[in-house]
């Protein structure tokens, strides 16, 4: 297998407006004022990775990581490291050993999505006539990122906007005095085993029903703000509100098979909701995937049905899943279990063929996709490169990688992170000193956050550095 070899050129051009040639000006206190500086000419600013780059050996990386492995502050480590154009695995430490991911789970959910529905999927939130004439029912389709805020600009860029619904429910010349909110879009209990309630409060997740505002936050603009325990019944209120009806007539229950359509609208397209999913590690969005993973198999759309999905997809395309142990989607539940040969599998099956690593300059290092964020031929696992944070750049590693020592690293590499409070996790890839690219998976357990992320940083700035032909 070879990495792919693309050149990416940035689009920098820009036009020069000269409004007239410029002459020396004095202010009014007598100050000269400097003059403009001269026009630049935009420059490429990305290079494609050298398939003739020195390759790295076993010996050598094995070498370049011995100091930074050993550190007790790794706790219970797990790591699997492949040379991205040969697909050889060159160093790994008990990668055979499912410990928990974190939300480098969000890898598998990823994955999955890629090889089961296309990159322009979306989800429909309808209304529909309800049992009563006089009733609506909103019916949820599985979409956490419709918004209610008054510009229509909610957390989720591009999310759907419940004016819209509004907008086509009056449209009818209609009036309706109560709502109805049909949550039959998914199936078994609304937290996975291993969650910890307290965490709806702490920002992390809401109860997983298939509507709700901004992911059920009460400050819609705020990542961990607080969120709702009843995501489904609160976006039915607003509705009702938005109306012009009593909220308290808004109750649970199930849309008439005979119920006429009134109103629609869709979430942005899967590609765009994966790439929210993975740069900010979104645990609502990336269970609502799941379930859309489940409902595209067969499969319940509960967290059991999802995550039996995500396995089957996977299994299906070759990957070896034998370890692993899910109760979700995310990788919000601490009874996870994933080896990190796996992760660092998919990783490298993602840089492989001819769309898959399109090597970079700093932080713009990239795969290569379409405009609709599907890979442009062959592995369909491409996309999932481009969708990883970059260290010291965006998401959820914008603030790692910025001070020694393992800044050598920011903007050279693009990883899932994954915390938790009895796990940190990092997989993705990096391009070494001689310009080689490596897939990587490193996992750590049983330390706090404080002791194993900075450990975890220390091996990844190690794979920067190599030079390890």
């Amino acid at each position: 297998m070879s990495a792919a070899l693309v050149v990416v050129v940035a689009a920098a051009a820009a036009a020069l407006v000269i409004v007239k040639p410029w002459t020396e000006e004095f202010r009014h206190d007598g100050l000269k004022i400097a003059a403009p500086p001269a026009p630049q000419a935009p420059a490429p600013q990305l290079v494609a990775a050298s398939p003739t780059a020195p390759a790295p050996t076993g010996a050598g990386l094995a070498a370049a990581l011995a100091p930074v492995i050993s550190n007790p502050d790794l706790g219970v480590f797990s790591g699997s490291v492949t040379d991205a154009v040969t697909g050889a695995v060159l160093w790994n430490k008990d990668s055979g050993n499912a410990i928990i991911p974190a939300s480098t789970t969000k890898i598998l959910t990823s994955a999955a999505a890629l090889l089961v529905l296309p990159a322009d999927h979306r989800v429909t939130t309808r209304v529909v006539t309800g049992p009563d004439a006089n009733e609506l029912v909103l019916v949820g389709g599985g979409d956490p990122t419709l918004t209610a805020q008054a510009n229509g600009k909610g957390y989720y860029p591009d999310g759907p906007k419940l004016s819209d619904l509004v907008s086509q429910i009056q449209a009818t010349g209609r009036t309706f005095d109560g709502i109805v909110v049909d949550n039959s879009a998914y199936s078994g209990p609304t937290l996975a085993p291993g969650w910890d309630p307290a965490d709806i409060a702490g920002g992390s997740w809401a109860p997983m029903e298939p509507v709700m505002l901004d992911g059920g936050r009460l400050n819609p603009m705020v990542e961990y703000s607080p969120r709702t325990p009843t995501p489904a019944l609160d976006t039915g209120k607003r509705l009702a509100l938005a109306l012009g009806m009593d909220p308290a007539k808004v109750r649970t229950g199930a849309a008439p098979a005979e119920a006429t359509a009134v109103a629609q609208v869709q979430s942005a397209p899967l590609w765009e909701r994966l790439t929210q999913m993975m740069t900010d590690s979104d645990d609502v969005v990336a269970e609502s995937i799941g379930r859309e993973i489940a409902t595209a198999t067969g499969d319940q759309p509960s967290f059991a049905g999802a995550a039996q999905a995500v396995l089957t997809a996977l299994n299906a395309a070759g990957f070896d899943t034998s370890g692993v142990v899910l109760h979700d989607t995310s990788g919000l539940s601490t009874d996870d279990r994933i080896p990190s040969r796996l992760l660092d599998k998919i990783i490298a099956q993602a840089a492989a063929g001819p769309q898959g690593v399109a090597a970079g300059n700093g932080a713009q290092t990239t795969s290569v996709v379409t405009t609709g964020g599907a890979a442009s031929s062959g592995n369909p696992l491409g996309p999932l490169l481009d969708y990883l944070p970059v260290a010291a750049g965006t998401g959820s590693l914008a603030y790692r990688y910025t001070t020694p020592p393992s800044n050598v690293a920011a903007g050279w590499m693009r990883a899932k992170t994954g915390t938790l409070s009895v796990s940190n996790a990092l997989a993705g890839y990096v391009l070494d000193r001689d310009g080689r690219v490596l897939t990587f998976a490193l996992m750590s357990n049983d330390k706090p956050s404080e002791a194993s992320r900075p450990a975890l940083d220390a091996v990844t700035a190690a794979l920067r550095n190599c030079g390890c032909s």
